[in-house]
């Protein structure tokens, strides 16, 4: 359904720090920079962007919004978890961990980058593990 996420930022060098270590945790390629500023990073057939704003105005994060990141293991979530903290997220919510709900059992966690985007790590995990 979809082809690609894009989030503003107010300072790409910072937003690439934070977001090639991020990555760099998946096991995902550091950015590249198109000839617009923008980065772009490209990892399991997904595509995730940061631009400053084409209107010339301030980023600011979504209200309400969450950017989901799919994980091969509770593992893999910890450590995207402690690099975005190391680069300059902040961790938010609960620490992470197994929530159970109606999609049944996930790890998660959770991250705001340095512009203030809520990011989440995800991790289905079998019933009988949870």
């Amino acid at each position: 359904m979809f082809s690609h996420m894009m989030v503003g930022s107010n300072d790409i060098e910072r937003s690439q720090h934070f977001y090639d270590a991020l990555f760099g945790a998946m096991e995902a390629k550091p950015g590249r920079k198109d000839d617009k500023g923008r980065l772009a990073y490209a990892h399991n057939g997904a595509m995730f962007m940061v631009t400053p704003p084409i209107d010339g105005q301030p980023a600011t994060h979504g209200n309400g919004a969450t950017i989901g990141f799919t994980m091969i293991s509770p593992q893999q979530v910890d450590g995207w978890h402690a690099a975005g903290v190391a680069a300059g997220g902040a961790a938010i919510e609960d620490p992470p961990g197994i929530r159970h709900g109606s999609f049944g059992p996930l790890y998660l966690a959770y991250l705001r980058d340095p512009d203030g985007n809520k990011l989440c790590a995800l991790h289905r995990m079998p019933a009988d593990q949870a």
